[in-house]
């Protein structure tokens, strides 16, 4: 008998499906000579200070290096101590018994890090001896999962790949439990979370914000001219631009007198635009999010839905090709794909027998190649999914297609002695962007896509020019101008900033090696912004990203220390890369780790944190007891009281000065800029009522 472990439940259906295992028990299947059980996601994990007897945040037990690591079953938090998920705890025990009936596992969690983590921390903390092989998958079809058992690898294969997950494991935990209880020992036991990768992030975001806000307009001014030739209208625009006003409108009137401009030089070149590659996950995120407002989580949830419903390969990749072995199979995907009557006319401008190979690579597939859509046509999906999808498959038919060829044109005239430019650009062969023309239709006949996007760039078609023709002046005016600040960041411009984030280095030579490192992986880029925001570090504004205050204020504590620095965890990133390739040492990180770990602990003890002016307010309910405020709460602190107070009511965070209010005089001032359930801003006072529970009150008018 084997037992094979999937990640999920809905995997393992799939599986056994497929290898006719049809009888069901209590959290497995069984037939056929197979058991076929699931985890649900991390059901083991590295345990807290508290199961190595450290209990409370204590300067004297700072850094912590446990050795060896323990490892538990998941837990949850109930009241202020953490406690085993009784479902974790339910499914390892369904787990163990099912190993205990085999002589041997086959490994069928997710074919990644994260998912060759799930199962090691399980056969480790079982204590298991058995013999396992992996399954290594990259979609869930019928087809897929049958070659993938006909290929099964020796679980050694990936040993390496569980070094580098393991080493991620213990790093985050090293980083992120040491410095969380520094800062929080320094800031008066006020709780604090920093991570290797999360601090790097915020401090993208809040610098980003404090440039965009600190940026300092100017006004110039630029002269643009219109002309008609060949009974084509266009205009040419001032090469130079003024910062004085008076000076530019001078020369503005001496154009208009001279009312002709001279060719001096024509430039047309060809320019070819390769087809885009396929979609990786950070890539997918993006796009969803520029043209969809989606978040980078909710793209990776539909993705994942739709993996396991079997219509699109492995999601959380990050690389853009496919291997030459696969290559074979896309001729086949595209007829099937062709069967479906809203992809016909992109397929029909394909040229079959012909298409373009730029996205196979062998040597730039990872563990998973770019994502595609799947033989088995979908049904029965939600809007999202149907979106999200219908984007993966235009992103393969663009990417099978030959190259877009442009004619660019630019024309210097001048006037007088001062510049103006002509520019003009019209396309030769649409290539590529034939597809992006009726993917463009295809979105405003359905507006899914926000109309503000432009999806498709302003073509300029311009008559003929020679050097020295003469060209008349119709009409000339000054175009006043701002120069614009950094733009605050959307979701898609984070996750480019974070997979690019070795090129923000400013030190050239360490750029060079840094380049291609990102800080974060696609997979856990997506959770990184969801606990910066479930932290109440940043908040989505807009479409855009922006720090809380008390984001601003971690930001400002952390800004010039190693904790937020971006060159470092993209190292850190190299390192992890390196020990999945078995060119790395994973002890010698962890000694680094712990290095680095010694610092940054002792660089945030330093810190010198004044106390907030918090005033003392008794409990409404004992009348005995200080409450104690934080972040997030007001709360008593006599556990037979348990009064509590949530600060943050309708996205609003009640300050110091609204709580004092609110318990003083049983009502807060007027509040302002409130969200209601359905999205809509009001303003109201909060008054605490006789059950000394809250509620709102509406000004008369």
């Amino acid at each position: 008998m084997k037992a094979i472990i999937a990640e999920k439940p809905s995997v393992a259906r799939e599986i056994a499906q497929v290898l006719n295992v049809h009888e069901r028990k209590e959290g497995y299947f069984e037939g056929n000579g197979y058991c076929v059980t699931w985890a649900l996601g991390h059901l083991v994990s590295l345990g807290m200070p508290e199961d190595y007897g450290i209990r409370g945040f204590d300067k004297a037990s700072l850094p912590i290096f446990p050795n060896p690591f323990i490892l538990t079953p998941r837990k949850t938090k109930q009241s202020n101590t953490y406690k085993p998920d009784p479902s974790a705890l339910k499914q390892l025990k369904i787990i163990k018994n099912v190993i205990n009936q085999c002589d041997s596992i086959i490994v069928a969690t997710d074919a990644g890090r994260e998912g060759e983590l799930i199962f090691r921390y399980i056969y480790d903390y079982l204590k298991c001896t058995q013999p396992f092989e992996r399954l290594w998958i990259s979609s869930l079809t019928e087809k897929a999962i049958t070659e993938g058992f006909k290929k099964l690898q020796p679980g050694s294969n990936f040993n390496s790949l569980y070094a580098s997950a393991k080493a991620r494991s213990e790093a985050d935990w090293l980083v992120g439990i040491n410095s969380s209880q520094a800062l929080s020992i320094a800031a008066h036991n006020d709780v604090y979370s920093l991570g290797r990768v999360q601090t790097p992030t915020l401090a993208l975001i809040c610098k980003r914000f404090q440039d965009h806000n600190h940026f300092e307009r100017k006004k110039y001014w630029q002269i643009q001219l219109k002309h008609r030739k060949e009974y084509l209208d266009f205009t040419s625009l001032s090469d130079a631009y003024w910062e004085d006003e008076k000076q530019a409108n001078q020369i503005l009137k001496a154009t208009e007198r001279e009312g002709r401009a001279i060719v001096e030089d024509v430039s047309i070149k060809t320019v070819k635009e390769q087809s885009p590659l396929l979609f990786d996950l950070t890539e997918l995120q993006k796009e969803a999010n520029r043209k969809l407002g989606l978040s980078a989580e909710e793209v990776l949830q539909i993705a994942q839905s739709l993996y396991e419903k079997k219509f699109i390969t492995y999601p959380r990749t990050g690389s853009k090709y496919i291997p030459e072995d696969l290559w074979t199979e896309i001729p086949e995907l595209i007829r099937i794909l062709n069967t479906t009557d809203q992809f016909k006319p992109a397929i029909s401008t394909l040229k079959f027998g012909n298409f373009n190979k730029r996205i196979v690579n062998d040597l730039k597939v990872t563990d998973h190649h770019g994502l595609l859509p799947t033989i088995k046509v979908p049904s029965a999906v939600t809007a999202g999914e149907k979106s999200i999808y219908d984007m993966i498959v235009y992103r393969l038919l663009e990417s099978l297609s030959e190259h877009c060829s442009k004619e660019i044109t630019q024309i210097t005239i001048k006037v007088h002695h001062y510049p103006f430019n002509i520019k003009g650009s019209k396309i030769i062969a649409k290539g590529w962007r034939a597809i992006k023309g009726i993917l463009t239709d295809h979105i405003n006949s359905n507006n899914t896509i926000d109309n503000n996007v432009n999806t498709q760039e302003e073509l300029i078609d311009l008559p003929e020019f020679k050097i020295g023709d003469e060209l008349k002046i119709s009409n000339a005016e000054l175009r006043e101008k701002t120069t614009t600040p950094p733009k605050l960041y959307t979701e898609a411009d984070l996750l480019s900033a974070m997979e690019n984030a070795g090129r923000q280095i400013e030190n050239k030579d360490q750029q060079q090696i840094l380049q291609n490192m990102g800080i974060g992986t696609p997979a856990t880029r997506a959770m990184i912004i969801e606990t910066l925001l479930s932290r109440n570090y940043i908040i989505r504004k807009n479409k855009t990203l922006v720090p809380t205050e008390k984001g601003l204020q971690v930001y400002d504590l952390v800004r010039d220390k190693k904790i937020s620095n971006v060159e470092m965890t993209a190292e850190w990133e190299m390192a992890l890369d390196k020990i999945e390739k078995n060119e790395f040492n994973e002890n010698q990180f962890i000694n680094d780790i712990k290095r680095y770990t010694t610092e940054i602990t002792n660089e945030l003890l330093s810190l010198h944190i004044p106390l907030e002016n918090i005033p003392e307010l008794k409990c409404p309910k004992c009348q005995q007891q200080n409450l104690i405020i934080k972040d997030k709460i007001v709360k008593c602190p006599d556990d037979q009281c348990q009064w509590i107070l949530f600060r943050f009511i309708c996205g609003i965070q009640l300050s110091i000065s609204h709580i004092t209010a609110l318990l003083m005089t049983r009502k807060t001032p007027l509040i302002k800029n409130m969200n209601s359930k359905k999205g809509k801003k009001f303003d109201a006072y909060i008054i605490l009522k006789e059950d000394l529970s809250t509620s709102f009150e509406f000004s008369k008018k």
